[in-house]
């Protein structure tokens, strides 16, 4: 695919395709640079975009990181020194709070709407919301899916892909689909 594009470009305009080749020579260096720094490739968007800058821009709290590969909608608060992983959706549209010192693990995904009544009823009955909420001190699993308006207490571990539909109490340990309580977590800080 890309000689077809960088042809089609050529035949353009010729100054796009020396772009071109110089983004791809940036590209490239970009990426054997973290390559031999981190042991790690990334998708296109995460070589140029800084994760604590976009969420400072975002208005996330001191320290928090989010990655270019995060799908984001809507009203996203989020605490402190919170990670958001790569390929996340945080569906904001009925309002979403993270709490601080969080993990949120690859491919998660937290949505505050559903549109399964509007599908039925094909298209008469609106779009559902409820704000959803994640405690602070909690570590989301990958591939976890949280659904509206369910609310995940403090210092709570969610297994990898768990299906969240109701609210888990905080200092839960808790996975499986659908998501139950399996017993508490351990943490050194008292349970809020």
């Amino acid at each position: 695919m890309t000689p077809k594009i960088r042809q089609h470009l050529k035949e353009k305009d010729p100054r796009l395709a020396e772009l071109f080749d110089q983004f791809r020579e940036l590209w490239t260096q970009i990426q054997q640079i973290v390559n031999e720094q981190w042991d790690r490739t990334l998708p296109l968007g995460d070589y140029l975009v800084d994760r604590w800058e976009r969420a400072r821009i975002l208005g996330f709290g001191e320290g928090s990181s989010i990655y270019d590969s995060c799908l984001l909608l809507g009203d996203v608060k989020v605490g402190e020194h919170t990670w958001i992983g790569p390929f996340t959706i945080l569906d904001g549209s009925g309002g979403l709070e993270i709490g601080s010192y969080c993990s949120i693990s690859a491919g998660v995904q937290i949505y505050t709407h559903d549109t399964v009544r509007w599908s039925l009823s094909g298209g008469k009955a609106p779009t559902e919301r409820a704000a959803t909420r994640i405690g602070s001190r909690c570590y989301l699993g990958p591939n976890a899916i949280v659904t509206k308006g369910v609310t995940i207490g403090n210092a709570c571990i969610i297994g990898a892909n768990s299906l969240v539909l109701h609210d888990i109490p905080s200092g839960s340990k808790a996975f499986g689909t659908p998501c139950k309580v399996i017993g508490k977590t351990q943490s050194n800080e008292p349970q809020q």
